[in-house]
Order: structure tokens, then C-alpha cells, then sequence
């Protein structure tokens, strides 16, 4: 990668949160959910600056602590129904206004995905230059047959069930795990999306695509940064 690139990794953090209140705030092994984002965001190579887009002051505060840029996000682009897209377009209609800023990729992380690694946003980032794609987007394994409830019923996504195959020659599905996007700022601006053009795709195992969404998530992510992630609790509690 040209070592002169200008990458820029945004974390989206607003402070409501209905299912977990102060979701990312949270603690987790010690300190708030969202440092460990911002943390993997700062020790990644590929990245040149990390800022956190938020409507809260008290979010903005732990941003700064664990070492990131705050961009101030409006209220009207922090409620239940405004998309991470809009705030990622706030975000870099800033840093271009106020500074004439503008990175030549855009590495979008979300807070609620702490199990990733910084080499991961790294390899990401390379899977995206090397397959010459102007978007990725991480994602998870899935196995099985998928069905989807439908009016009057279910109906089969991924096979045929009168021509069932065995599972080592079934399709591969993928699924979106929200942990690491990476996209050229056009693909933002020009279709609205994080999402078009070439899409590259960066696979994770399914213990780092874990997410947290829900009170129960909560206990099984803290015990997988204890046990698969020692070296980020144990530099918080050595400082």
C-alpha cells in the first residue's frame, strides 16, 4: 500500500441505544465498548486517523481518552431511524469543510464489533486494494440450508428441498457481520451507499463476527476478549 495513503477509519457511536441503554459505554474486561474499536482502528497500520462521529459528550470523552478525533454529529442524524450512512457523509462533509480533507479510503467500523483485530482491518484494507474493488464489506461464515418466513408460510432461500445436497456442495452464502467496511469516498457520495461499484468481500471466523446487540450478548463478548483478545485487557489494566 502507498505508505502516503490517506486512510480514514470512522466509528459512528450515537448515545441512545433501546435494546442495551448506553450500549456503547458499556464496560466489557474494563473499559467502555467503544475503546476497543478505536484502539484496533489506532494500532492498524493501513490507517493514518480515527474519528468517532457522535451526538454524545460523554462518548466524545472516551473517544478522546483511548486516542481518537471527535467529529460533533447533530441530533437529527443520531436518532432510531438515521442510517450510518448519513453520519459517515457528516462526518467527511466536515473534515472537508474545515480542514479540505479528504482520505482516500474510508474504513467504516462499528463499536459493537470488538473481537476484531487490527491486522484484520489491515488485511481488509489490502483484500480491497488488491482485488482492485472500490467497496468490501467483512462477513461471517453460514452454514445450512436458509429459509425465510414469507406470507402463508416459509419459503427455501438457498436450495432446492426436493434436491437436497450435502452440505460440503452447497453454495456459498455470505453474511454481513458489521464489523469492518471499506469503500472509496465516491461509492459514498455518488450512490448513497457504503456499498457499489467492485465489491470485494473479507472473511472472519464466526467468533470474531460476533456482535453486540443485546443484553445477553454482553457476558459471551466480554468472555471472548478475556480469552481470545488477553493483549487488549491486559494493556488497559498495565496502564
Amino acid at each position: 500500500m502507498n505508505p502516503s495513503a490517506k486512510v480514514l477509519a470512522i466509528v459512528p457511536a450515537r448515545g441512545g441505544s433501546k435494546a442495551i441503554p448506553g450500549k456503547n459505554l458499556v464496560p466489557l474486561a474494563g473499559k467502555p465498548l467503544i475503546a476497543y474499536t478505536v484502539e484496533q482502528a489506532r494500532k492498524a497500520s493501513s490507517v493514518s486517523r480515527v474519528v468517532v462521529s457522535t451526538d454524545s459528550e460523554e462518548i466524545a470523552k472516551a473517544a478522546h481518552a483511548h486516542g481518537a478525533e471527535v467529529v460533533p454529529r447533530p441530533a437529527e442524524l443520531a436518532g432510531d431511524t438515521a442510517s450510518s450512512e448519513a453520519a459517515l457523509m457528516h462526518c467527511l462533509g466536515v473534515l472537508k469543510e474545515r480542514e479540505g480533507y479528504e482520505p482516500d479510503l474510508v474504513v467504516f467500523l462499528q463499536a459493537t464489533s470488538p473481537l476484531r483485530r487490527a491486522s484484520q482491518i489491515d488485511e481488509a484494507v489490502a483484500t480491497l486494494q488488491r482485488e482492485d474493488a472500490d467497496s468490501l464489506f467483512s462477513c461471517g461464515p453460514t452454514h445450512g440450508f436458509i429459509w425465510r418466513r414469507a406470507e402463508g408460510g416459509v419459503v427455501p432461500l438457498n436450495y432446492d428441498p426436493r434436491l437436497r445436497p450435502r452440505r460440503q456442495e452447497a453454495p456459498e452464502d455470505l453474511v454481513e457481520n458489521g464489523s469492518i467496511y471499506v469503500f472509496k469516498p465516491w461509492v459514498l457520495r455518488e450512490l448513497g451507499c457504503r456499498l457499489g461499484g467492485t465489491i470485494a468481500v473479507f472473511r472472519m471466523a464466526a467468533l470474531d463476527s460476533l456482535q453486540v446487540d443485546e443484553p445477553d450478548d454482553i457476558p459471551v463478548v466480554e468472555f471472548l476478549l478475556r480469552t481470545r483478545h488477553p493483549e487488549l485487557v491486559r494493556d488497559h489494566n498495565e496502564r
